[in-house]
Protein backbone atom coordinates (compact mmCIF):
# COMPACT_ATOMS: atom_id res chain seq x y z
CA UNK A 1 0.00 0.00 0.00
CA UNK A 2 2.93 2.35 0.58
CA UNK A 3 3.28 3.23 -3.10
CA UNK A 4 -0.36 4.32 -3.15
CA UNK A 5 -0.06 6.79 -0.31
CA UNK A 6 0.33 10.41 -1.29
CA UNK A 7 2.78 12.90 0.23
CA UNK A 8 0.41 14.02 2.98
CA UNK A 9 -0.31 10.43 3.96
CA UNK A 10 -3.67 8.71 3.99
CA UNK A 11 -6.51 11.24 4.05
CA UNK A 12 -10.02 9.93 3.46
CA UNK A 13 -13.42 11.53 3.72
CA UNK A 14 -16.97 10.45 4.38
CA UNK A 15 -19.21 12.80 2.45
CA UNK A 16 -22.94 12.12 2.95
CA UNK A 17 -25.80 14.16 1.54
CA UNK A 18 -28.29 15.03 4.33
CA UNK A 19 -31.36 14.24 2.21
CA UNK A 20 -32.69 11.28 4.20
CA UNK A 21 -32.14 9.00 7.18
CA UNK A 22 -28.69 7.50 7.56
CA UNK A 23 -28.95 3.82 6.59
CA UNK A 24 -26.70 0.76 6.51
CA UNK A 25 -25.10 1.50 3.13
CA UNK A 26 -23.88 4.88 4.31
CA UNK A 27 -22.68 3.48 7.60
CA UNK A 28 -20.61 0.81 5.86
CA UNK A 29 -19.00 3.45 3.63
CA UNK A 30 -18.13 5.55 6.68
CA UNK A 31 -16.81 2.45 8.47
CA UNK A 32 -14.46 1.38 5.68
CA UNK A 33 -13.08 4.92 5.35
CA UNK A 34 -12.65 5.22 9.12
CA UNK A 35 -11.01 1.79 9.45
CA UNK A 36 -8.62 2.51 6.61
CA UNK A 37 -7.61 5.87 8.10
CA UNK A 38 -7.14 4.46 11.59
CA UNK A 39 -5.28 1.35 10.42
CA UNK A 40 -2.89 3.52 8.36
CA UNK A 41 -2.41 6.27 10.93
CA UNK A 42 -4.16 8.67 8.55
CA UNK A 43 -6.91 11.30 8.76
CA UNK A 44 -10.67 10.78 8.55
CA UNK A 45 -12.66 13.82 7.44
CA UNK A 46 -16.41 14.43 7.61
CA UNK A 47 -17.85 16.58 4.83
CA UNK A 48 -21.56 17.28 4.42
CA UNK A 49 -22.43 17.52 0.73
CA UNK A 50 -25.38 19.89 0.93
CA UNK A 51 -25.23 21.72 -2.39
CA UNK A 52 -28.77 20.47 -3.06
CA UNK A 53 -30.36 23.07 -0.83
CA UNK A 54 -33.95 22.09 -1.62
CA UNK A 55 -33.51 18.47 -0.46
CA UNK A 56 -30.87 18.90 2.23
CA UNK A 57 -32.14 18.91 5.80
CA UNK A 58 -30.40 20.01 9.00
CA UNK A 59 -32.50 17.43 10.83
CA UNK A 60 -30.95 14.59 8.83
CA UNK A 61 -27.47 16.01 9.32
CA UNK A 62 -27.94 16.20 13.09
CA UNK A 63 -29.24 12.61 13.13
CA UNK A 64 -26.25 11.40 11.11
CA UNK A 65 -23.74 13.12 13.40
CA UNK A 66 -25.49 11.74 16.48
CA UNK A 67 -25.30 8.23 15.03
CA UNK A 68 -21.63 8.64 14.10
CA UNK A 69 -20.83 9.57 17.67
CA UNK A 70 -22.91 6.64 18.97
CA UNK A 71 -20.91 4.29 16.73
CA UNK A 72 -17.61 5.82 17.84
CA UNK A 73 -16.60 7.44 14.53
CA UNK A 74 -14.42 10.41 15.38
CA UNK A 75 -13.14 12.76 12.68
CA UNK A 76 -9.86 14.60 12.69
CA UNK A 77 -10.46 18.11 11.41
CA UNK A 78 -13.05 20.59 10.30
CA UNK A 79 -13.62 24.17 9.18
CA UNK A 80 -11.98 25.54 12.34
CA UNK A 81 -8.52 25.02 10.88
CA UNK A 82 -6.67 25.27 7.59
CA UNK A 83 -3.55 24.16 5.75
CA UNK A 84 -0.72 26.63 6.39
CA UNK A 85 2.55 26.14 4.52
CA UNK A 86 1.76 22.49 3.91
CA UNK A 87 0.70 21.74 7.48
CA UNK A 88 -2.69 21.55 9.14
CA UNK A 89 -3.17 24.01 11.98
CA UNK A 90 -5.53 22.50 14.52
CA UNK A 91 -8.45 24.22 16.19
CA UNK A 92 -7.66 25.45 19.66
CA UNK A 93 -10.92 23.85 20.81
CA UNK A 94 -9.65 20.39 19.93
CA UNK A 95 -12.95 19.40 18.34
CA UNK A 96 -14.58 19.98 14.99
CA UNK A 97 -17.84 20.22 13.22
CA UNK A 98 -18.03 18.82 9.68
CA UNK A 99 -17.16 20.72 6.54
CA UNK A 100 -20.18 21.98 4.60
CA UNK A 101 -20.22 22.39 0.85
CA UNK A 102 -22.74 25.23 1.03
CA UNK A 103 -20.07 27.29 2.84
CA UNK A 104 -17.57 26.88 0.00
CA UNK A 105 -19.40 28.71 -2.79
CA UNK A 106 -16.54 31.07 -3.58
CA UNK A 107 -14.11 28.20 -4.10
CA UNK A 108 -16.44 26.57 -6.62
CA UNK A 109 -17.16 29.85 -8.37
CA UNK A 110 -13.47 30.55 -8.93
CA UNK A 111 -12.82 27.11 -10.41
CA UNK A 112 -15.91 27.27 -12.65
CA UNK A 113 -14.98 30.66 -14.01
CA UNK A 114 -11.50 29.34 -14.78
CA UNK A 115 -12.89 26.43 -16.79
CA UNK A 116 -15.18 28.73 -18.78
CA UNK A 117 -12.37 31.19 -19.50
CA UNK A 118 -10.14 28.34 -20.70
CA UNK A 119 -12.85 26.98 -23.00
CA UNK A 120 -13.22 23.75 -21.06
CA UNK A 121 -16.79 24.50 -19.95
CA UNK A 122 -19.58 26.61 -21.41
CA UNK A 123 -23.04 27.99 -20.78
CA UNK A 124 -25.92 25.99 -22.22
CA UNK A 125 -29.12 27.76 -23.27
CA UNK A 126 -31.15 24.72 -24.34
CA UNK A 127 -34.64 24.48 -22.89
CA UNK A 128 -35.51 21.46 -20.75
CA UNK A 129 -38.33 20.48 -23.11
CA UNK A 130 -35.93 20.33 -26.07
CA UNK A 131 -33.42 18.27 -24.09
CA UNK A 132 -36.11 15.83 -22.98
CA UNK A 133 -37.27 15.40 -26.58
CA UNK A 134 -33.69 14.82 -27.76
CA UNK A 135 -33.14 12.26 -25.00
CA UNK A 136 -36.27 10.29 -25.90
CA UNK A 137 -35.33 10.27 -29.57
CA UNK A 138 -31.86 8.86 -28.82
CA UNK A 139 -33.25 6.22 -26.49
CA UNK A 140 -35.81 5.14 -29.10
CA UNK A 141 -32.90 4.55 -31.52
CA UNK A 142 -30.90 2.60 -28.95
CA UNK A 143 -28.28 5.32 -28.67
CA UNK A 144 -26.67 6.80 -25.51
CA UNK A 145 -28.90 9.66 -24.29
CA UNK A 146 -26.14 12.26 -24.35
CA UNK A 147 -26.32 15.99 -25.02
CA UNK A 148 -25.99 16.88 -28.71
CA UNK A 149 -23.62 19.78 -28.16
CA UNK A 150 -25.90 22.53 -29.56
CA UNK A 151 -24.31 25.28 -27.45
CA UNK A 152 -20.76 23.95 -27.50
CA UNK A 153 -19.42 26.36 -30.12
CA UNK A 154 -21.39 29.46 -29.08
CA UNK A 155 -19.32 32.56 -28.25
CA UNK A 156 -22.23 34.61 -26.95
CA UNK A 157 -25.76 34.10 -25.69
CA UNK A 158 -28.44 33.59 -28.35
CA UNK A 159 -30.78 36.56 -28.55
CA UNK A 160 -33.51 36.44 -25.95
CA UNK A 161 -32.18 33.33 -24.20
CA UNK A 162 -30.84 32.84 -20.69
CA UNK A 163 -28.23 30.31 -19.70
CA UNK A 164 -29.86 27.26 -18.10
CA UNK A 165 -26.76 25.33 -16.94
CA UNK A 166 -22.99 25.09 -17.31
CA UNK A 167 -21.65 22.07 -19.21
CA UNK A 168 -18.24 20.46 -19.22
CA UNK A 169 -16.67 20.13 -22.68
CA UNK A 170 -16.01 16.40 -22.73
CA UNK A 171 -13.09 15.22 -24.88
CA UNK A 172 -13.62 12.11 -27.00
CA UNK A 173 -11.08 9.95 -25.19
CA UNK A 174 -10.93 6.77 -23.16
CA UNK A 175 -10.60 7.19 -19.40
CA UNK A 176 -8.65 4.47 -17.59
CA UNK A 177 -7.87 4.32 -13.88
CA UNK A 178 -6.83 1.80 -11.28
CA UNK A 179 -9.41 0.92 -8.67
CA UNK A 180 -7.94 -0.58 -5.48
CA UNK A 181 -10.74 -3.15 -5.40
CA UNK A 182 -11.60 -3.69 -9.09
CA UNK A 183 -8.25 -3.22 -10.76
CA UNK A 184 -8.06 -1.44 -14.14
CA UNK A 185 -11.34 0.21 -15.17
CA UNK A 186 -12.02 1.83 -18.55
CA UNK A 187 -14.74 4.21 -19.75
CA UNK A 188 -15.35 5.75 -23.17
CA UNK A 189 -15.88 9.45 -22.45
CA UNK A 190 -17.51 9.92 -25.84
CA UNK A 191 -20.60 8.20 -24.45
CA UNK A 192 -21.09 10.89 -21.76
CA UNK A 193 -21.56 13.88 -23.98
CA UNK A 194 -21.05 17.34 -22.47
CA UNK A 195 -22.44 16.75 -18.97
CA UNK A 196 -23.79 19.43 -16.64
CA UNK A 197 -21.43 20.55 -13.84
CA UNK A 198 -23.38 23.53 -12.44
CA UNK A 199 -26.74 25.25 -12.61
CA UNK A 200 -24.90 28.56 -12.49
CA UNK A 201 -21.45 29.76 -11.43
CA UNK A 202 -22.35 29.84 -7.73
CA UNK A 203 -24.41 26.66 -7.78
CA UNK A 204 -22.26 23.61 -8.70
CA UNK A 205 -23.52 20.04 -9.01
CA UNK A 206 -22.09 17.00 -7.25
CA UNK A 207 -19.43 15.89 -9.74
CA UNK A 208 -17.83 19.31 -9.85
CA UNK A 209 -18.04 20.24 -6.16
CA UNK A 210 -16.64 16.91 -5.00
CA UNK A 211 -13.58 17.32 -7.22
CA UNK A 212 -12.82 20.80 -5.90
CA UNK A 213 -13.32 19.71 -2.30
CA UNK A 214 -11.25 16.54 -2.55
CA UNK A 215 -8.33 18.57 -3.89
CA UNK A 216 -8.70 21.38 -1.34
CA UNK A 217 -8.81 18.84 1.51
CA UNK A 218 -5.87 16.83 0.13
CA UNK A 219 -7.90 13.62 -0.07
CA UNK A 220 -5.60 10.74 -0.95
CA UNK A 221 -8.20 7.94 -1.31
CA UNK A 222 -11.85 8.11 -2.33
CA UNK A 223 -13.59 5.05 -0.86
CA UNK A 224 -17.28 4.82 -1.72
CA UNK A 225 -20.03 2.50 -2.95
CA UNK A 226 -20.08 0.83 -6.35
CA UNK A 227 -23.03 3.01 -7.39
CA UNK A 228 -20.55 5.90 -7.71
CA UNK A 229 -18.31 4.06 -10.17
CA UNK A 230 -19.90 5.79 -13.19
CA UNK A 231 -19.15 9.21 -11.62
CA UNK A 232 -15.44 8.52 -11.42
CA UNK A 233 -14.45 9.08 -15.09
CA UNK A 234 -16.36 12.37 -15.13
CA UNK A 235 -14.55 13.50 -12.00
CA UNK A 236 -11.20 12.47 -13.46
CA UNK A 237 -11.95 14.56 -16.55
CA UNK A 238 -12.69 17.58 -14.36
CA UNK A 239 -9.53 17.00 -12.31
CA UNK A 240 -7.43 16.93 -15.45
CA UNK A 241 -9.10 20.05 -16.80
CA UNK A 242 -8.29 21.87 -13.54
CA UNK A 243 -4.76 20.42 -13.35
CA UNK A 244 -5.52 18.72 -10.02
CA UNK A 245 -4.04 15.56 -8.57
CA UNK A 246 -6.18 12.46 -8.97
CA UNK A 247 -6.92 10.61 -5.71
CA UNK A 248 -6.82 6.83 -5.55
CA UNK A 249 -10.25 5.27 -6.00
CA UNK A 250 -11.84 2.24 -4.37
CA UNK A 251 -15.47 1.25 -4.99
CA UNK A 252 -17.06 -1.01 -2.40
CA UNK A 253 -19.29 -3.93 -3.48
CA UNK A 254 -23.05 -3.58 -3.47
CA UNK A 255 -25.04 -4.83 -0.50
CA UNK A 256 -27.49 -7.48 -1.74
CA UNK A 257 -30.42 -9.48 -0.37
CA UNK A 258 -29.94 -13.18 0.48
CA UNK A 259 -31.12 -14.18 -3.02
CA UNK A 260 -28.51 -11.76 -4.47
CA UNK A 261 -31.21 -9.37 -5.66
CA UNK A 262 -31.27 -5.66 -4.89
CA UNK A 263 -31.61 -5.06 -1.16
CA UNK A 264 -35.25 -4.31 -0.34
CA UNK A 265 -36.29 -0.90 0.99
CA UNK A 266 -37.04 -2.57 4.32
CA UNK A 267 -33.30 -2.80 4.90
CA UNK A 268 -31.74 -0.43 2.37
CA UNK A 269 -33.69 2.55 3.69
CA UNK A 270 -33.88 1.55 7.34
CA UNK A 271 -32.57 4.37 9.48
CA UNK A 272 -29.71 3.57 11.79
CA UNK A 273 -31.88 5.06 14.53
CA UNK A 274 -34.16 2.03 14.25
CA UNK A 275 -31.30 -0.35 14.96
CA UNK A 276 -30.37 1.65 18.04
CA UNK A 277 -33.98 1.72 19.20
CA UNK A 278 -34.25 -2.06 18.78
CA UNK A 279 -31.24 -2.53 21.02
CA UNK A 280 -28.38 -3.35 18.68
CA UNK A 281 -24.92 -2.66 20.07
CA UNK A 282 -22.60 -0.33 18.11
CA UNK A 283 -19.78 -2.89 18.06
CA UNK A 284 -22.15 -5.59 16.77
CA UNK A 285 -23.44 -3.38 13.96
CA UNK A 286 -19.92 -2.39 12.93
CA UNK A 287 -18.78 -6.02 13.16
CA UNK A 288 -21.64 -7.03 10.85
CA UNK A 289 -21.08 -4.21 8.36
CA UNK A 290 -17.33 -4.83 8.22
CA UNK A 291 -18.04 -8.40 7.11
CA UNK A 292 -20.24 -7.08 4.28
CA UNK A 293 -17.50 -7.08 1.69
CA UNK A 294 -14.38 -7.62 3.82
CA UNK A 295 -12.93 -10.95 4.92
CA UNK A 296 -10.49 -11.31 7.81
CA UNK A 297 -7.43 -13.49 7.35
CA UNK A 298 -8.79 -16.38 9.45
CA UNK A 299 -12.19 -17.85 10.32
CA UNK A 300 -12.86 -15.46 13.18
CA UNK A 301 -16.19 -13.59 13.01
CA UNK A 302 -16.50 -11.73 16.31
CA UNK A 303 -14.64 -8.40 16.34
CA UNK A 304 -14.71 -5.34 18.56
CA UNK A 305 -14.08 -2.00 16.86
CA UNK A 306 -10.50 -2.07 18.23
CA UNK A 307 -10.04 -5.53 16.75
CA UNK A 308 -11.29 -4.31 13.37
CA UNK A 309 -8.79 -1.45 13.29
CA UNK A 310 -5.99 -3.90 14.09
CA UNK A 311 -7.08 -6.54 11.56
CA UNK A 312 -8.34 -4.35 8.70
CA UNK A 313 -6.54 -4.97 5.41
CA UNK A 314 -7.81 -3.21 2.28
CA UNK A 315 -6.59 -6.03 0.05
CA UNK A 316 -9.19 -8.34 1.60
CA UNK A 317 -12.18 -6.37 0.33
CA UNK A 318 -14.12 -8.43 -2.21
CA UNK A 319 -15.39 -7.33 -5.63
CA UNK A 320 -18.67 -9.26 -5.63
CA UNK A 321 -21.81 -8.13 -3.85
CA UNK A 322 -22.10 -8.60 -0.09
CA UNK A 323 -25.14 -10.41 1.33
CA UNK A 324 -27.20 -8.66 4.00
CA UNK A 325 -28.34 -11.42 6.37
CA UNK A 326 -30.44 -10.15 9.27
CA UNK A 327 -30.11 -13.50 11.04
CA UNK A 328 -26.34 -13.05 11.00
CA UNK A 329 -26.74 -9.54 12.41
CA UNK A 330 -28.93 -10.84 15.25
CA UNK A 331 -26.45 -13.64 15.96
CA UNK A 332 -23.56 -11.20 16.13
CA UNK A 333 -25.53 -8.87 18.40
CA UNK A 334 -26.30 -11.78 20.71
CA UNK A 335 -22.63 -12.74 20.85
CA UNK A 336 -21.59 -9.17 21.63
CA UNK A 337 -24.25 -8.96 24.37
CA UNK A 338 -22.93 -12.19 25.88
CA UNK A 339 -19.43 -10.74 25.87
CA UNK A 340 -20.37 -7.60 27.81
CA UNK A 341 -19.40 -7.33 31.50
CA UNK A 342 -22.49 -7.58 33.69
CA UNK A 343 -22.42 -3.98 34.92
CA UNK A 344 -21.97 -2.61 31.38
CA UNK A 345 -24.90 -4.68 30.13
CA UNK A 346 -27.08 -3.39 32.97
CA UNK A 347 -26.19 0.19 32.00
CA UNK A 348 -27.11 -0.46 28.37
CA UNK A 349 -30.39 -2.17 29.27
CA UNK A 350 -31.51 0.49 31.77
CA UNK A 351 -32.76 3.03 29.16
CA UNK A 352 -35.06 0.34 27.72
CA UNK A 353 -36.54 -0.25 31.17
CA UNK A 354 -37.07 3.48 31.69
CA UNK A 355 -39.12 3.62 28.48
CA UNK A 356 -41.49 1.07 30.03
CA UNK A 357 -41.56 2.92 33.36
CA UNK A 358 -39.77 0.02 35.05
CA UNK A 359 -37.34 0.75 37.84
CA UNK A 360 -36.27 -2.46 39.63
CA UNK A 361 -33.68 -2.26 42.38
CA UNK A 362 -30.11 -2.92 41.28
CA UNK A 363 -29.71 -6.33 42.92
CA UNK A 364 -32.98 -7.63 41.49
CA UNK A 365 -32.10 -6.31 38.03
CA UNK A 366 -28.69 -7.95 38.23
CA UNK A 367 -30.37 -11.29 38.91
CA UNK A 368 -32.79 -10.83 35.98
CA UNK A 369 -29.97 -9.85 33.61
CA UNK A 370 -27.89 -12.87 34.61
CA UNK A 371 -30.81 -15.14 33.68
CA UNK A 372 -31.60 -13.51 30.33
CA UNK A 373 -28.11 -12.54 29.16
CA UNK A 374 -27.57 -15.70 27.11
CA UNK A 375 -31.10 -15.76 25.69
CA UNK A 376 -31.58 -12.27 24.23
CA UNK A 377 -30.52 -11.11 20.77
CA UNK A 378 -31.17 -7.39 21.34
CA UNK A 379 -31.34 -5.09 24.36
CA UNK A 380 -35.01 -4.36 23.65
CA UNK A 381 -35.67 -8.09 23.70
CA UNK A 382 -34.61 -8.19 27.34
CA UNK A 383 -37.64 -6.13 28.30
CA UNK A 384 -39.91 -8.31 26.16
CA UNK A 385 -38.47 -11.59 27.45
CA UNK A 386 -38.06 -10.50 31.05
CA UNK A 387 -41.31 -8.56 31.36
CA UNK A 388 -42.75 -11.30 33.56
CA UNK A 389 -40.06 -10.56 36.15
CA UNK A 390 -41.54 -7.11 36.62
CA UNK A 391 -45.23 -7.72 35.93
CA UNK A 392 -46.76 -11.20 35.89
CA UNK A 393 -48.74 -11.47 32.64
CA UNK A 394 -52.27 -12.82 32.48
CA UNK A 395 -52.40 -16.52 31.58
CA UNK A 396 -55.02 -19.24 31.28
CA UNK A 397 -55.41 -21.43 34.41
CA UNK A 398 -55.34 -24.52 32.15
CA UNK A 399 -51.73 -23.69 31.24
CA UNK A 400 -50.74 -24.74 34.77
CA UNK A 401 -51.68 -28.38 34.11
CA UNK A 402 -48.80 -30.61 33.00
CA UNK A 403 -49.59 -33.09 30.20
CA UNK A 404 -51.66 -35.97 31.60
CA UNK A 405 -51.92 -34.53 35.09
CA UNK A 406 -55.36 -33.50 36.35
CA UNK A 407 -56.56 -30.13 37.59
CA UNK A 408 -56.97 -31.53 41.11
CA UNK A 409 -53.45 -32.98 41.13
CA UNK A 410 -52.03 -29.67 39.89
CA UNK A 411 -53.85 -27.76 42.64
CA UNK A 412 -52.55 -30.11 45.32
CA UNK A 413 -49.00 -29.88 43.94
CA UNK A 414 -49.09 -26.07 43.96
CA UNK A 415 -50.36 -26.11 47.54
CA UNK A 416 -47.47 -28.36 48.57
CA UNK A 417 -45.00 -26.04 46.79
CA UNK A 418 -46.43 -23.03 48.62
CA UNK A 419 -46.26 -24.82 51.95
CA UNK A 420 -42.61 -25.71 51.35
CA UNK A 421 -41.84 -22.02 50.89
CA UNK A 422 -43.83 -20.77 53.88
CA UNK A 423 -40.92 -20.85 56.29
CA UNK A 424 -38.81 -18.53 54.11
CA UNK A 425 -38.67 -14.90 55.08
CA UNK A 426 -35.59 -13.64 53.22
CA UNK A 427 -36.27 -11.76 50.02
CA UNK A 428 -33.58 -13.59 48.06
CA UNK A 429 -32.92 -17.30 48.28
CA UNK A 430 -30.67 -19.50 46.18
CA UNK A 431 -31.36 -22.21 43.66
CA UNK A 432 -29.88 -24.97 45.80
CA UNK A 433 -32.17 -24.15 48.75
CA UNK A 434 -35.21 -24.06 46.48
CA UNK A 435 -34.40 -27.46 44.95
CA UNK A 436 -33.84 -28.99 48.40
CA UNK A 437 -37.25 -27.75 49.50
CA UNK A 438 -38.94 -29.07 46.38
CA UNK A 439 -37.12 -32.40 46.11
CA UNK A 440 -39.56 -34.38 48.32
CA UNK A 441 -42.48 -33.12 46.22
CA UNK A 442 -40.63 -33.98 42.99
CA UNK A 443 -39.86 -37.48 44.31
CA UNK A 444 -43.53 -37.99 45.12
CA UNK A 445 -45.17 -36.45 42.05
CA UNK A 446 -42.56 -36.44 39.29
CA UNK A 447 -40.34 -33.65 37.98
CA UNK A 448 -42.67 -32.39 35.25
CA UNK A 449 -45.72 -32.35 37.53
CA UNK A 450 -43.87 -30.03 39.90
CA UNK A 451 -41.62 -27.83 37.79
CA UNK A 452 -44.12 -27.21 34.99
CA UNK A 453 -46.85 -25.59 37.14
CA UNK A 454 -44.13 -23.74 39.06
CA UNK A 455 -42.74 -22.37 35.77
CA UNK A 456 -46.16 -21.14 34.65
CA UNK A 457 -47.00 -19.75 38.08
CA UNK A 458 -43.80 -17.70 38.16
CA UNK A 459 -43.63 -16.60 34.52
CA UNK A 460 -47.11 -16.96 33.03
CA UNK A 461 -45.39 -18.51 29.99
CA UNK A 462 -44.75 -21.90 28.41
CA UNK A 463 -41.12 -21.06 27.68
CA UNK A 464 -38.88 -19.28 30.14
CA UNK A 465 -35.65 -19.78 32.05
CA UNK A 466 -35.50 -22.63 34.56
CA UNK A 467 -38.22 -22.05 37.21
CA UNK A 468 -35.70 -22.58 40.01
CA UNK A 469 -33.59 -19.76 38.56
CA UNK A 470 -36.69 -17.58 38.21
CA UNK A 471 -37.60 -18.21 41.84
CA UNK A 472 -34.10 -17.28 42.97
CA UNK A 473 -34.23 -14.06 40.94
CA UNK A 474 -37.73 -13.14 42.14
CA UNK A 475 -36.97 -13.80 45.81
CA UNK A 476 -38.98 -15.64 48.43
CA UNK A 477 -41.76 -13.09 48.92
CA UNK A 478 -42.63 -12.64 45.22
CA UNK A 479 -42.28 -16.38 44.55
CA UNK A 480 -44.78 -17.23 47.31
CA UNK A 481 -47.13 -14.52 46.07
CA UNK A 482 -47.16 -15.84 42.51
CA UNK A 483 -47.67 -19.45 43.57
CA UNK A 484 -50.59 -18.34 45.75
CA UNK A 485 -52.11 -16.51 42.77
CA UNK A 486 -51.71 -19.67 40.67
CA UNK A 487 -53.67 -21.66 43.26
CA UNK A 488 -56.50 -19.11 43.04
CA UNK A 489 -56.52 -19.54 39.28
CA UNK A 490 -56.52 -23.34 39.28
CA UNK A 491 -59.40 -23.39 41.79
CA UNK A 492 -61.60 -21.72 39.15
CA UNK A 493 -61.25 -24.94 37.08
CA UNK A 494 -62.34 -27.33 39.86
Amino acid sequence: MSSAILEKGVRVRFAPSPTGHWHVGGVRTALFNWLFARSQGGSFILRVEDTDRERSSKEYEIEMIEMMRWLGFDWDEGPDGEWVEGKWQESSRGEYGPYHQNQRTEAYKKKLEGLIENGKAYYCYCAKEDLDAERQMLLSQGLPPKYGGHCRALHSAPQGKTAQVIRFKTPEIEIEFNDLIRGRVKFNAELFGDFVIAKRVGDPLYNFAVVVDDDAMHISHVIRGEEHLSNTPKQILIQRALNLKEPIYAHLPLILAKDRSKLSKRYAETSLLEYREKGFLPDALLNFLALLGWHPAGDREIFSIKDLVKEFDFSRIQKSGAIFDEEKLLWLNREHIRGLPEEELIEKISPFLVRKNLNPDRERLRAFVALEKNRIKTLAEFVDNAWFFFVLPEYSPSLLVWKNSSVQETKETLQKILESFEGLHNDLFNREDILNMLQPIIDENGKGNVLWPLRVALSGQETSPDPLDIAEALGAFETRHRVAEAIKKIITLT
